[in-house]
């Protein structure tokens, strides 16, 4: 009688149990179908919208963008690369730079160039206002970076006298207190400031050419900057000499040495008059 009722106790819990596992195993299988249809949805919508998210990644440039693309490919691709990535050995990469660094050294000549040299030199305009500005975006566009602002008079309603104590403790070291530049290392120099426009001080205080520290609005202000250039401008160029000869306002270098040679060959020859006399 024992094993009779264990063997119907162990078949009723047999059946009892088939619907259990029967209802755990169509909620796996239902969970496993949700999930495929889940990772279906997401790929197609995926599929669907990766097109419009690369677009926008990779915006279309603009008119004067598209003018200035079609001027690199011609006459700067050589040595900054299809893309402005930069070619080793011949011209560094332009990513980042902004449209200030194109528009002061291709706006003042300095590129293209015709040889690597320890500094660009200044010279005659290759290129129109409106070609510059249009090479300047395309490398905006490109990569960004620092902006000159607009407008061709850049520090009107500026304050002169803050200008100059700005330009003596940041630019008189290599640029000389009259702007005439001077003398660096490794075969470079700070050039004159006399033929420099608003704009071109401006993007060089942004791009730092050359030797020259970059200036970002976290350490001169664009407001500081407008000074800089007023006092540049309205003075520094307008300076009639009072004094006399400018010994071409090279600072106290130029001065001490004319100094020295007119005060010892004076000397020299009072020594010799004297002489004589006795």
């Amino acid at each position: 009688m024992t094993s009779d009722n264990d063997r119907r106790r162990g078949l009723l819990a047999r059946l009892r149990g088939r619907p259990v596992a029967r209802s755990r195993g169509r909620r796996r299988l239902g969970a496993a179908v949700r999930l495929f249809a889940a990772l279906m949805l997401a790929g197609g919508a995926y599929t669907v919208f990766a097109p419009g998210v690369q677009a926008q990644d990779n915006p279309p440039l603009t008119g004067a963008a598209a003018e200035g693309k079609a001027l690199f490919d011609v006459s700067c691709v050589t040595c900054h690369g299809r893309n402005a990535q930069g070619v080793e050995g011949r011209g560094p990469s332009l990513i980042g730079v902004g449209a200030a660094s194109v528009e002061f050294q291709v706006g003042t000549g300095r590129m293209p160039m015709a040889r690597q040299e320890a500094q660009a030199q200044r010279k005659p305009e290759l290129f129109t206002d409106e070609q510059t500005r249009q090479l300047a975006q395309y490398i905006q566009e490109l990569g960004g970076g620092p902006v000159v602002p607009e407008g061709a008079n850049l520090h009107s309603d500026a304050n002169i006298a803050a200008g100059g104590e700005l330009f003596r403790i940041n630019c008189s070291q290599c640029h000389a207190f009259g702007g005439g530049g001077g003398a660096l290392s490794s075969g470079k120099y700070a050039p004159s400031l006399r033929p420099a426009t608003d704009r071109q001080i401006y993007a060089a205080m942004l791009s730092g050419p050359q030797n020259m520290p970059v200036f970002g609005d976290n350490q001169i202000t664009p407001e500081q900057k407008a000074d800089i250039i007023a006092y540049i401008q309205e003075t520094l160029k307008h300076d009639q000499d009072p004094g006399g000869f400018n010994l071409g306002r090279y600072g106290p270098s130029t001065e001490g040495l004319a100094i020295f040679l007119v005060g010892i060959v004076a000397l020299v020859f009072t020594s010799l008059w004297i002489a004589g006399k006795s």
